[in-house]
């Protein structure tokens, strides 16, 4: 049997049992997490690999074109998140994705293409440099709208500018 004739999804994804489960059946337990390499990034793709290799924690690592998608119980996860993150707190990105990596409603190997939120992925990636450098660079940020003042206030500082001009 050539591998075109064999059924994909028992090579590459999660089989769904019929009832909602995986063969897996403790998949409901994981999370997934996406790690997103942002422009300028001091690490590549490849050692970021390697770098949670190391780690040695029992996660699922699936290496992308932007960074790293991780899947695993939740504290090794994000034990693996926050580790990542140190490497460059400004540039290194995680997001929620809500299947585990080869899901067959996700997995490009059954479906082709692109796989669905990859474009907005891409848009998201465009907008990186900006929240790195507001990262880098923070400023003060009143969240509280200026007070109006009392418009008999307003006319004294009007009439002492004028005064003034005099």
């Amino acid at each position: 049997m050539s591998k075109n004739d064999k059924d994909i999804d028992t090579e590459f994804c999660h089989i769904p049992m019929g009832d909602g489960t995986y063969r897996d059946s403790d998949q409901k337990d994981k999370i997934t997490r996406m790690i997103i390499l942002g422009p300028g990034c001091a690490v590549s793709s490849k050692e970021l690999l390697n770098f949670l290799h190391l780690l040695e924690l029992p996660i699922n690592i699936r290496l992308t074109c932007y960074g790293a998608n991780l899947n695993g119980y939740s504290e090794d996860v994000m034990t693996a998140v926050e580790k990542a993150r140190e490497l460059d707190p400004t540039h290194i990105f995680i997001k929620f994705r809500g299947f585990p990596p080869g899901d067959p409603r996700r997995c490009r190997a059954k479906r082709g293409g692109a796989r669905e939120g990859f474009h907005q992925i891409e848009s998201e990636y465009k907008l990186l440099s900006e929240v790195s450098y507001a990262l880098e660079h923070p400023k003060h940020v009143d969240l509280e709208p200026p007070k109006k003042i009392p418009v008999d206030e307003f006319m004294n500082i009007v009439d002492e500018i004028e005064n003034n001009k005099e």
